[in-house]
């Protein structure tokens, strides 16, 4: 048996971090010895300059030699000259970077800590440091002080240090209290920290696995991560067996905590069909008003005003230079009759020549015309195309951060006889109702997707159960124009829907825009897509690797997965810098990221991608360039980024590239459905290469499956009286 033991240094570089499980491989100082040690084991969020004290063993391994199994791991504050100037040069402490930690040490030593703590206007002595940085200093060491408290208590919890911070800002002084009172909080209240986080924290502490507080936390534990794979409700029974096996407690304290939760109004329990719904409140009262404001739009009286629609047609063809089809006229007129119209079809079938004849025709009648996209990206392409203003959702509502709401609402209705909403299909449940609070009555609204897509990020499936209803008037467009028929790219996506494999060009062909390249093999599969991105697209298309091309994957996992292709494209494509490791994660100046979640304050929201243009150490920031915008983030904020050289499919969505790479394996047989593939080909402008095999090519095609997702909307829609919808 071997024996445990103790080893305390100064954390040098990450090797290898998984962020699913803390897995790290490190490399450590340790007292005076240059040669650096190899360290293994799940590490909390390791950040290099770190003094770490940890408890393990040492082992040999065949491959790599001596290592250090680390079992337990806290961070301290450095005791020797060389672990106190990595620990001030590391961004650790705001105010202060290498350079000029390096002359603080030179001036103080040892002392340096005592220093900043005791006595920050001594820092006054040291070249560089003006009176208001000194004090500056002194505040931040104040307040890391508290944070450091709260880190040394989470990772002696193994919780990563990084969320120290998210719950210092969040419960300030009370931070420790709190926690222990109830670490479930954690769970609800701290970006990033889920319930099996919050849990290990609470058995560490001696909390009963079957206490009443970690049933009830557990059960909205599973409800949540149903609602993030889509789902708005989930059905009772289904949902007692999934929390009482993640639990490991009887189903009947399940049923205990249920409706424990109706009464804290945490969730709704309702009839649906045979089976009872249970939603999360939010999202149980999002599905009812959107139910509820279709229908009062529907039924509410129009703004009238004279038009001879055959007149107005033929006007907008003639200035226009060509003919509308049939359906193309159809919707137009619908248009112009009906409250609430959708308008849904593939690329290529000519969404964008209608909306531009219906903008001329409606603005020479001077109606009040509003546009938006649920993402930055979609909107700016939508005033691309129709040469007028197009604004996301979130900037059309007037989202306030300091309100922590919208400022467009049922009390303060936008100002327009039209709305028009692109790219409907990302929607979710949640943002459909706040848009419908501020749509005036007198309007009409017009929803315009692809309902043959991937759904939204977020819960429901708005767009399809809306169509599904029967209550809304619908126009398909399925006829492809000829000048469309050129692209490969949009033939290709109708050929998929019509369950047909594409025709993709030879490699030798330079002026296809779809091609289809075997790789059978993953690690083949890789190689081929780093030589795509780094070499062969930039030199045969004139692409640049990072703004125009790409990597677009179905799963996150695996050698072709997200996380792997982007460590790989990163290490190939932007290999050093200037850059900053946090939580295992690391940017560089000119990196490609992209934001994960909604981050109303910052304006920038799931699936933004950008480019990082600037990173201080000393504020302990760093920046990120999306569109015309130079946004901040702290340290702190890191977890809300990752690298985006490769992303999953389902973030592209509402998003145009001019070229994308698409690793399609049998590895990915869970995820390969025939709306995956067709969303990922119509992101390309200009060009689509498919890396893999035909076996999973053919899968995804062949499987027309749609992941199904509890949601109540179409029947609440198709109810016949929908006052008595509950």
């Amino acid at each position: 048996m071997s024996e445990k033991t103790t080893l305390e240094g100064v954390l040098e570089r990450i090797v290898y971090f998984n962020e699913e499980n803390s897995f790290t491989v490190a490399r450590l100082q340790s007292g005076h010895s240059r040669d650096l040690i190899t360290i293994v084991g799940n590490l909390p969020g390791p950040n290099p300059g770190e003094t770490l004290r940890l408890k393990g063993e040492w082992i040999v391994d065949a491959k790599f030699g001596n290592q250090f199994r680390v079992e337990s791991c806290i961070s301290v504050l450095p005791s020797t000259l060389t672990g106190i100037e990595k620990y001030l040069g590391s961004g650790l402490v705001k105010g202060i970077g290498p350079v000029m930690a390096g002359r603080v040490v030179a001036k103080f030593g040892l002392e340096t800590l005592e220093v900043i703590e005791g006595k920050p206007e001594g820092l006054l002595e040291v070249e560089g440091i003006g009176k208001i940085r000194a004090e500056r200093i002194g505040k931040t060491w104040q307040e890391q002080k508290e944070i450091r408290d709260v880190m040394v208590f989470l990772q002696g919890n193994g919780v990563s240090s990084t969320y120290a911070v998210k719950i210092y800002k969040a419960y300030g002084n009370k931070s420790i209290s709190i926690v222990k009172e109830n670490p479930y909080r954690l769970a609800l209240d701290i970006s990033g920290i889920g319930f099996k986080t919050a849990d290990r924290i609470a058995q560490n502490m001696g909390i009963d696995p079957g206490a009443q507080i970690r049933i009830e936390a557990g059960t909205i534990h599973v409800l949540s991560e149903l609602v993030n794979e889509g789902h708005v409700y989930y059905p009772k029974d289904k949902l007692i067996d999934s929390a009482a096996e993640l639990l490991e407690v009887e189903l009947t304290k399940v049923e205990v905590a249920l409706a424990a939760l109706v009464k804290q109004r945490l969730i709704v329990i309702e009839k649906q069909g045979d089976e009872e719904a249970v939603y999360l409140t939010p999202l149980h009262v999002a599905e009812v008003n959107v139910a509820k404001r279709l229908e009062t739009l529907i039924n509410a009286p129009r703004q009238m005003f004279p038009i001879n629609i055959e007149k107005a047609i033929q006007w907008v063809q003639s200035t226009i230079g060509m003919n509308l089809a049939e359906m193309q006229q159809e919707a137009i007129k619908k248009a112009v009759t009906s409250k609430v119209l959708v308008i849904t079809g593939g690329p290529g079938t000519g969404k964008t020549t209608l909306l531009n004849c219906l903008l001329w025709i409606l603005e020479k009648k001077n109606q009040r015309i509003l546009m938006a996209s649920p993402t930055g990206r979609a909107a700016k392409r939508l005033t691309e195309v129709t040469g007028r203003e197009a604004k996301t959702i979130h900037r059309l509502l007037e989202y306030s951060p300091r309100e922590g709401g919208f400022k467009r609402n049922e009390d303060n209705l936008l100002e327009a006889d039209l709305v028009i909403i692109d790219e409907v299909s990302m929607m979710d449940i949640l943002l459909m109702n706040h848009l419908l609070k501020a749509i005036p009555p007198i309007a009409t609204l017009l929803l315009v997707g692809d309902v043959d897509q991937l759904p939204s990020v977020g819960p429901g499936n708005v767009l399809r159960d809306i169509i599904a209803s029967g209550r809304v008037e619908t126009v398909k467009l399925t006829e492809v124009f000829r000048q469309a028929q050129e692209s490969m790219i949009i033939v290709n996506a109708h050929r998929i829907n019509r369950c047909e494999f594409p025709v993709a060009a030879l490699p030798q062909d330079k002026k296809a825009d779809f091609y289809f390249i075997e790789r059978d093999d993953p690690d083949q599969a890789l190689a081929l897509i780093k030589e795509l991105c780094a070499v062969r697209l930039p030199k045969s298309f004139h692409l640049d690797s990072r703004d125009d091309i790409q990597v677009m994957t179905p799963m996150h996992r695996g050698l072709v997965g997200v996380s792997n292709l982007n460590a790989e494209l990163q290490t190939l494509l932007n290999p050093t810098g200037k850059e900053v490791i946090r939580a295992g994660r690391c940017f560089r100046i000119n990196d490609k990221v992209m934001q994960i979640v909604n981050n109303y304050e910052k304006e920038v929201f799931n699936g933004d991608i950008g480019r990082v243009v600037g990173i201080e150490p000393e504020e302990q920031k760093i920046l990120i360039r999306y569109d015309d915008r130079v946004i901040d983030y702290g340290w702190n904020e890191l977890d809300e980024l990752v690298l985006a050289y490769a992303i999953s499919i389902h973030k592209s969505q509402g998003s145009e590239y001019p070229a994308v790479v698409v690793p399609i394996l049998s590895q990915h047989y869970i995820m390969l459905q025939r709306n995956l593939l067709y969303t990922a080909i119509t992101r390309a402008k200009k060009l689509v290469i498919l890396v893999g095999s035909r076996k999973a090519m053919a899968i995804a095609i062949r499987n027309n499956k749609v992941q199904h997702r509890y949601t109540g909307l179409a029947d609440r829609l198709a109810a016949t009286d929908i006052r008595n919808i509950p």
